[in-house]
């Protein structure tokens, strides 16, 4: 009777032996797959098992830029001892033989004249396990462990400069510092895949001025303690101030101390970076996770040293965009505001008249101009002095808006006179109650440099469309009226006309 010979599930036949199947599977598996670390130990497992009793397996992966091992994979119980027994493979030469150690054996994996990790057995006839087999083995596992770390820093350099490109994108677009830091939070977060992030900005003394967070309940208003704040009392700030970045794998151990933003925040661990500037730090950025601990990697730092520098750059920008707008506005104020009073001037009454005649002609509503000429400010200013004189201008002008609704204009023409505009359907008894109240308080007594100081003033009234049907006619009309009230009241308090139709 014959007997034929069967195949494994890997396609090892079955009843060879066991570290001859063990090769062939690998060549086998390696030839159609693009493996784990983890799946290859598992291949390889159940035939060192029977080839050496084996009873765990360990692969270790050396971080090239810490020198130290992390596990990539393993089966079976660790030992107390794996870390230290791996580690001894280093004080070997790199072409040594295995190190044995009672019942562990330390296999180097190297690839390309590198060391990329550690094969650490644990079993009681690891003697059994032949060079010829231990070889092709160790350089499978490098191959593994080399592939996986160039995936793992293609991705890193998408991932990276993917997130610094956001960064820019939106970050170039903040028209304040307050709104890059914004952006800086969101996109640090979403870089280091964090539970939460939080930026803090600094006034020149260090003083915290401001404090963003992503990621905690919304309203959550507690990080908002630190505003106030001398950041220069924060433990992690003092870690950073030097310009470099701060990574806490566990922050009840770790040497960088917690600050007051990271414990608000309950950061079990966390990534601190300062932002810099040409005047120095001007703020950190703070991400982390509140659920458990994390081993930050060297490329970890790698994207926050990217991300202090950018940042600083964002911040730095929007501060410039900010001090332009700032500029640009308070040159536009300047240029349609009266310096002294602060009420807009000739030509922003006309900008604005116009407008309201414009739309008042379209929706068939009206507008009251109204032109007033104080009583006695020349003498005021006559046996005063110019400086009372300016006092009183600025007085009248606060009296006048709280003479007027929200939506009204009041405008300084020059000198004594000034302007005021009647909108949202404005008829002839708004026109009479707003005069008439402007008449009143002008009549009260002035408080300038501890002498009451007594005026007037004449309004006159001109309405739209009933005396006028542009501005320069209502003008006119509100011009000639307050001159016609100025005779009229010649020598009392002042009063107010309304225009002659067609004046």
């Amino acid at each position: 009777m014959s007997v034929s010979s069967g195949t494994g599930p890997a396609g090892a036949v079955l009843g060879a032996d066991p570290q001859d199947a063990l090769l062939a599977d690998l060549v086998s598996f390696m030839t159609k797959d693009t493996p784990s670390v983890q799946h290859v130990l598992d291949l390889c497992v159940p035939h060192l098992r029977e080839a050496a009793d084996l009873t765990a397996a360990t692969v270790f992966e050396l971080d090239s830029e810490t020198g130290l091992l992390m596990t990539a994979a393993q089966v079976g119980p660790p030992g107390t001892r794996d870390q230290l027994t791996a580690g001894k493979i280093f004080r070997m030469a790199a072409g040594a033989k295995p190190l044995v150690t009672g019942e562990q054996m330390a296999v180097r994996l190297r690839i390309g004249g590198q060391t990329v990790g550690v094969l650490l057995f644990t079993g009681a006839n690891l003697a059994a396990l032949r060079a010829e087999v231990l070889a092709p083995l160790a350089l499978h596992f490098a191959a593994t462990l080399q592939g996986l770390a160039a995936e793992k820093q293609r991705q890193f350099v998408s991932h990276s400069a993917g997130t610094i490109r956001e960064l820019f994108e939106q970050g170039m677009a903040a028209t304040s510092v307050e709104a890059a830091g914004r952006v800086l939070a969101a996109t640090s977060a979403e870089g280091f895949r964090t539970e939460h992030a939080a930026v803090i900005l600094v006034d020149p003394d260090s003083t915290v001025r401001y404090v963003h967070s992503v990621g905690l309940p919304e309203g959550d208003a507690t990080i908002a303690e630190v505003v106030g704040k001398a950041a220069s009392e924060s433990p992690v700030w003092q870690a950073i101030k030097d310009g470099k970045v701060a990574l806490a794998n566990d922050s009840a151990t770790s040497v960088v101390r917690p600050c007051d933003l990271a414990l608000l925040m309950k950061l079990k661990s966390f990534v601190a970076m300062p932002l810099l500037s040409a005047q120095g730090t001007v703020g950190m950025i703070m991400c982390g996770d509140s659920s458990a601990t994390r081993e930050w990697t060297f490329r970890d730092r790698i994207l926050a040293d990217q991300l202090s520098i950018e940042g600083g750059l964002i911040v730095d920008s929007a501060g410039m965009r900010q001090a332009a707008q700032a500029h640009v506005a308070e040159l536009s104020h300047q240029a349609f505001h009266d310096s002294l009073t602060g009420l807009p001037n000739r030509t922003h009454l006309i900008d604005r008249a116009s407008q309201a005649v414009a739309e008042a002609a379209a929706t068939r509503s009206r507008v009251a101009l109204m032109v007033l000429d104080l009583n006695g400010f020349k003498q005021v200013n006559d046996t005063a002095g110019h400086q009372a004189g300016d006092a009183l201008l600025q007085q009248v002008a606060k009296r006048l808006l709280g003479a007027v609704r929200d939506n009204d204009v009041v405008s300084r023409l020059g000198g004594d006179e000034f302007a005021i505009l009647l909108t949202n359907d404005a008829d002839e008894a708004v026109a009479g109650v707003v005069a008439g109240r402007i008449c009143d308080r002008l009549r009260r007594p002035f408080a300038i440099d501890g002498e009451q100081v007594s005026i007037g003033g004449s309004v006159g009234i001109a309405l739209y469309p009933d005396d006028a049907t542009d501005y320069e006619a209502l003008m006119r009309g509100a011009d000639a009226a307050m001159y016609e009230a100025k005779r009229a009241t010649k020598g009392s308090g002042g009063g107010y006309r309304r225009a002659r139709a067609g004046s």
